[in-house]
This record gives C-alpha cells, sequence and structure tokens, in this order.
C-alpha cells in the first residue's frame, strides 16, 4: 500500500501521516521548496520514521501541483491512496487566496492525481460545503447548498465540486465538522471556531467570580470534533472497500447549541456560566431591513468593532451564532460501525483545549507586556512621586527606562527620592508644586512642555483623604473644598494642560487614582470619594470626546493602601492593607494594558450590588458605618488619638471581610 498527502504540514495533515505510519507502504508527501524545515521539524515532534516518507517538492497554486515532469513518471502506478488536505481553513481569510488554494489547489491535485494513476483520491472538503442550508443536510447532498455568500463557504463547495465531477479517478469525500484540538492532548495549531471566544471568556473570569450568574445566547447547534477522531475515521474508512463515490459527514450526532459549547468551556476556565440564555430567533420579528439599517449605522458600527477587536472575534464568525444546519451522518455511522471509533463528549476533554489554549494559543502571550516595551524612552509624569504609591510607581518606571517627571510639594523628599532613582541609573527629574493652587499647576504644566515637550503617559496619583463623618463635618465645610481642590480641580487642571500636546500627536495615557470607595460609597469618607467620583466621571465623558483621537484614560479603583495619608486612623494598622509596592503593580498593569478601569473583584460586586438591591446595601453600609465609629483625629480629640483603643475582633473580622474596603 502505497500513499500520496496533500497538506501534511498542516493540522490535519501532520496527525493522518501518523496514523498511516501504523500501516505498510512508502507516504509521499508534497512539500513546497521553503517549507523543508517545517516538515523536518513537524517530524521531529511527531516522532515519524522518515525512512518511510517521501518528499515530493512542489506548489499547489501551479498546474499538477507543480511536481517535475520525471517526478510524475516515477509515480506513475505507484500511488493506491491520494490524500488532498492541502487548502486554507481560515474564515477570515481574503477570498482570492482562498479561491486559489482551495479551487484551484483542488483542480491541480485532480490533475495531477489522475496523471500518476492514483487508486483513490480521497478529499478532505467540510461541512461548509453546505452552506448555511435551513435543515437537515444529508451525506448525499450538494447541489441543494444555500447561503454560499461566504469566501470560505463558496470554495470549500466550489473544490468539492470539482472532485463529485470528476471521471479520471475514483473518488471519496469526507466532510468534518468544526474542528478542534487532539481530545488526549489538547494540542491546536491556530485559533479558529470557538477557540475565537476563549478571549471573551477569560476576560469574564478576570470580571466576576465563577459563580456569578450571567446572561448569554442560546444560538443555534454548532458542529464540533476533536482532531483525532476526524484523522481516525479517514483513516478507517479510506481501507474499507466498496465506499468510492460516496460522502462521509465526520460530525458530531448530537451536535450541542452555541451557548451550551461557551458553558462547557467556560466551566473548563472557571469562568462565570452563562445561566440565562437569549434565543437570537426571538429578534427575527423585527424586518430584515430595520435590522441591517441599525446595524449600518455607524456609532452602532464603531461600537461592535471595538467589542469585536478587544475580544479578538472576526466579524465574519458571528453569523454562526445562528447556524442553521444539522447534519445526518449514517453512511459514516455504518463505515464505523465495529470500530470503536466515535466522537468523544465534549465535555471530557474541553479543559484540554482550554488548558493548551492558554498555554500556547492565547493571544496575550504574545503581547510585549514587559514594562520596559511601554515606556522606555516616553514621558511619564508622577504626582504624589516623592513617597507612597507615587514613589514606588516611580521607581518602576524609571528602572524600565522612561523618562520619569516626579511632582510634589515637599523639595527635601522629593529631590532625595530623585537623587536616590538617578543613583541607580534612571532618568529622573524632580519639580516642586501645590496642585492644590492652580496657578502653581499652570507653572508645572509650562515647565514640563518647555523642557520636555510632551507628556505620554500622566498620572494623577497625589491625592487627600479625610475619613469624617457628615455629623462632625457640619462646621468644616473647608473639608469638601480643599478634597475637591486637589483631587479634582488640581488633577483636572493637569490633564487640560497636558491634553492639547496629546491629542495633536494622537497618543497619550491618563491615569487616574480614584477610590474603592467610589464604587463602596463608604461611610465617612463623603468628602473624599465626591471628589474621586467627580474625577471618574469626568474622565468617562473625556473617553466618549478623546478615544478617537488615541488619548487612553484608564481609572484605577484603589483598595486601601498603608501610606501616610490613612496614618491619622489608627484602626488601619490591624485591618488589611495593599503595600504601596502592591499598588504599584496596579499602576504597572494599566500602564501595560491601558484598560478604562482597573478594580478588584470586591469592588465590582460592590457596585453592582448597590446597583441591583440599593436598599439591601444601603443595610450593609449602615451596619458599617455604626461599626467602624469617627476616629479620634476626626474629632479633633488630641489626647483620645494617644490613647485610641486597638479594634476589636468584630471590626476586624468585617475588614477581612471586605478586604481594602474604606472603612
Amino acid at each position: 500500500m502505497s500513499y500520496f498527502v496533500t497538506g501534511a504540514t498542516g493540522f490535519l495533515g501532520r496527525y493522518l501521516v501518523s496514523a498511516l505510519l501504523k500501516r505498510k507502504g512508502p507516504i509521499h508527501v508534497l512539500v513546497r521548496k521553503d517549507s523543508r524545515k517545517k516538515l523536518d521539524a513537524i517530524a521531529t515532534k511527531m516522532g515519524w520514521d522518515m525512512k518511510r516518507i517521501f518528499v515530493v517538492e512542489g506548489d499547489m497554486t501551479a498546474p499538477r501541483c507543480g511536481v517535475s515532469a520525471a517526478q510524475v513518471k516515477a509515480l506513475n502506478g505507484k500511488i493506491k491512496h491520494f490524500f488532498h488536505l492541502a487548502a486554507i481553513y481560515d474564515l477570515t481569510a481574503d477570498a482570492a487566496s482562498q479561491r486559489a488554494a482551495n479551487v484551484d489547489g483542488t483542480q491541480h491535485a485532480l490533475d495531477f492525481a489522475a496523471a500518476i494513476g492514483a487508486g483513490i483520491f480521497h478529499h478532505t472538503s467540510s461541512i461548509a460545503a453546505a452552506g448555511m442550508y435551513p435543515g437537515v443536510f444529508r451525506e448525499d447532498m450538494f447541489a441543494e447548498a444555500e447561503g454560499l455568500d461566504d469566501p470560505y463557504l463558496r470554495t470549500k463547495h466550489d473544490s468539492e465540486g470539482l472532485v463529485r465531477e470528476e471521471k479520471r479517478i475514483k473518488w471519496r469525500i469526507y466532510r468534518p465538522g468544526m474542528v478542534v484540538g487532539h481530545s488526549k492532548t489538547g494540542e491546536m495549531d491556530k485559533i479558529d471556531g470557538p477557540y475565537y471566544f476563549f478571549s471573551f471568556i477569560k476576560k469574564l473570569r478576570e470580571m466576576l467570580p465563577q459563580w456569578m450568574p450571567t446572561l448569554g445566547i442560546e444560538g443555534g447547534r454548532i458542529n464540533i470534533v476533536p482532531v483525532d477522531f476526524v484523522v481516525d475515521a479517514m483513516d478507517h474508512i479510506a481501507h474499507k472497500p466498496k465506499l468510492d463515490g460516496h460522502t462521509f459527514h465526520l460530525t458530531d450526532p448530537e451536535p450541542m447549541r452555541v451557548g451550551e459549547v461557551l458553558n462547557t468551556f467556560a466551566r473548563a476556565g472557571h469562568a462565570p456560566e452563562m445561566t440565562l440564555r437569549i434565543d437570537a430567533r426571538m429578534f427575527a420579528f423585527v424586518p430584515s431591513g430595520i435590522r441591517s439599517a441599525v446595524g449600518n449605522l455607524p456609532p452602532v458600527r464603531r461600537f461592535i468593532g471595538m467589542l469585536l477587536r478587544d475580544f479578538k472575534i472576526p466579524k465574519s464568525t458571528l453569523k454562526f451564532i445562528t447556524y442553521p444546519t444539522r447534519f445526518d451522518n449514517r453512511e459514516t455511522e455504518r463505515a464505523l460501525k465495529g470500530s470503536g471509533i466515535s466522537v468523544p463528549a465534549l465535555d471530557t476533554y474541553a479543559w484540554r483545549l482550554w488548558d493548551y489554549w492558554e498555554r500556547h494559543l492565547d493571544p496575550d502571550l504574545f503581547i510585549d507586556r514587559s514594562l520596559k516595551g511601554k515606556v522606555r524612552g516616553k514621558v511619564v509624569l508622577i504626582t504624589g512621586g516623592s513617597s507612597g504609591i507615587g514613589l514606588s510607581t516611580a521607581q518602576r518606571v524609571a528602572e524600565a527606562g522612561a523618562i520619569t517627571i516626579i511632582v510634589a510639594r515637599g523639595e527635601t523628599e522629593l529631590h532625595k527620592a530623585r537623587d536616590d532613582m538617578k543613583s541607580r541609573g534612571g532618568k529622573v527629574f524632580a519639580y516642586t508644586a501645590d496642585l492644590a493652587d492652580m496657578a502653581d499647576c499652570d507653572r508645572l504644566v509650562k515647565t514640563v512642555l518647555e523642557e520636555h515637550g510632551h507628556v505620554d503617559v500622566l498620572i494623577n496619583n497625589a491625592g487627600r483623604s479625610i475619613r469624617r463623618s457628615i455629623e462632625l463635618s457640619y462646621d468644616r465645610f473647608h473639608d469638601f473644598e480643599r478634597t475637591m481642590q486637589l483631587n479634582y480641580f488640581g488633577s483636572l487642571r493637569l490633564i487640560m494642560g497636558f491634553l492639547p500636546t496629546m491629542t495633536h500627536r494622537r497618543k497619550g495615557h491618563i491615569i487616574n487614582i480614584s477610590s474603592i470607595g467610589v464604587l463602596a460609597n463608604s461611610p465617612r469618607f463623603s468628602a473624599y470619594v465626591a471628589s474621586k467620583a467627580a474625577l471618574d466621571a469626568w474622565s468617562r465623558c473625556a473617553q466618549g470626546e478623546l478615544s478617537g483621537r488615541g488619548i487612553a484614560f484608564t481609572t484605577i479603583n484603589m483598595p486601601l493602601v498603608k501610606t501616610p495619608m490613612i496614618a491619622p486612623t489608627k484602626m488601619y494598622d490591624s485591618v488589611p492593607t495593599l503595600t504601596p509596592e502592591e499598588a504599584a503593580d496596579l499602576l504597572v498593569k494599566a500602564i501595560i494594558e491601558r484598560p478604562s478601569r482597573i478594580a478588584t473583584r470586591l469592588g465590582i460586586f460592590a457596585s453592582v450590588i448597590n446597583a441591583l438591591a440599593p436598599k439591601a446595601y444601603e443595610v450593609v453600609m449602615n451596619t458599617a458605618f455604626e461599626l467602624f465609629p469617627d476616629s479620634a483625629a476626626a474629632k479633633g480629640d488630641k489626647k483620645a488619638l494617644r490613647g485610641e483603643t486597638a479594634p476589636s475582633n468584630e471590626q476586624i473580622a468585617f475588614a477581612s471581610l471586605m478586604r481594602g474596603v474604606h472603612w
């Protein structure tokens, strides 16, 4: 028995060659000249016996696959099974490339197989050949295919049509379902099919706890099969007699709906499941013209495009969410009867697919996530940069090669921080400024722009916090004025000062250190939270105006951090807090990833509960208010401050449960 395989370096092809090596006979593989190294690497990885594999140089895009006349003569009459797998299996490829590879390539393969007198031509087609047929598509159906507007669907259909019209040699056609990785190892060579939604599932896992119910879509039934089933089935059917001229659906007889598939992978990735799934067909009552008109509105198109880019989902895949086709596979079941070859249930190997994707294919693995790659040679300005979070962040960005500008009021401490970072090789500049003074803010902006030209990253870190109940603030209106003056107006003055050069250069990143209290609505922090919430709201408005100009805004709802700002409240000495270094990690994450918001799960959860059940959340907050009294500092009692009692076990337990929230 002798074999010829096109597409041996492809994902299906390499596993098919491995299966054929378990049988007797030489295996000839068509390889482009510039793919020899790739073939050698695959052979080593797969453990092939290269003494039985014979390389035939050629090119699928050339007549007769570009094989020399001498090679054609040498192979004449020696090939029993000709397996044609070379094709583009990619919904995102351009139409011309797909036509050349899938249709022209198949014609060249047929001509070559006929020229060498191959016994049987085994064509690897796809269920895509059925197009978007509404209903059950049988194995003996072909011309009935519908909805072939998509280039991938059309070329898979047309290439199969060429084989069906072939009269020179015998043929068999295999239509695999949506091929995913190996059910035993999880191995896959590229992101395709359901893998496109893995980034979305991963983001859900990062945003929400696993037990959180979410809303999803039911969708149509999609037919998923692992590569090892497809190859084992092809190998078995190819060697059975009296099956020439037949087509075989290598599909799952019990396909799952899109929502079920996504939930299966959500469980595998420890992400929250879509508990409530909506059937997309319920919107069918809306006339197609109206749906099309709404979908083509510029804001809608841009919003959808942004979501698809963020989740790395090609737009062409969305049509398959409501996939209308089911596949009858009786021919395949008869051919496989007694072989023990069957489609494994997705939930038995989904975790292997997820694990392999997360370790090898996750697009985030290939992004430069080093701080150095983001800030080297760029101007980063950090307010409050002489101590605490600001200093820790400045040290990190200076070490990464940024032109680091630190700003603070105290000259001695500021210059000491600058000199220390410069002694370690950092390019650091220090400017004193009182950011509660608008004139001083303007002077700082003018000086920085004159000496550095622009600012790439502005970090508004300097701030003032006041922990005092409203009842103790009746005669302290200046508490609200001074927090607003520094936390809101000071930050805003700097942003407005540096924005013109950012918008002119069409790039810039503004990071505002907010508070978890904005999400949790922490009692006793009305002055502080209001000033931070004002900057948060302004930033959200600015995002809508400036995102198209290349300007990114990131709000960090920072949990409680052990800095001099919280020192007056002695109770905080006994409750869980972040260190300045841990807080700086969040700022580094913001610089690298440029998200709109960074918040803890607890902060997001508090915000969601407040939105869904505000009265219940009010009870929780009032309980916390009663549990944590005003500090001696808030009361202005200096004598009591020296002898302030330690927090109770109940207070510590509550603060630990609500880790990071200001009480």
